[in-house]
């Protein structure tokens, strides 16, 4: 008999993987985007490391970026209170 491990699941885990697969085709603006991930700056340094998709749809110089939403909340900051 081979050994097989049984690997507890972990419902938290599976019910996060299933709202990063929901959100995968939703898109948020850059200023929420900014905001769940905690600056501008975070935000710009994400998407030139390629964490996050972010596109432009129209090439405008006032046009609205769209960010990957599941991108968006696998990175955003911790929102917890400190004691």
């Amino acid at each position: 008999m081979g050994k097989f491990q049984v690997k507890a699941l972990n419902p938290e885990a599976a019910q996060l993987e299933n709202i990063f697969a929901v959100m995968s085709d939703e898109s948020f603006g850059k200023d929420l985007s900014a905001k769940i991930v905690g600056g501008v700056k975070k935000l710009e340094d994400l998407i030139a490391a390629g964490a996050i998709e972010a596109h432009k749809p129209n090439n405008v110089q006032n046009g609205k970026w769209f960010c990957n939403a599941a991108q968006v909340l696998r990175h955003c900051r911790n929102m917890r209170k400190r004691k």
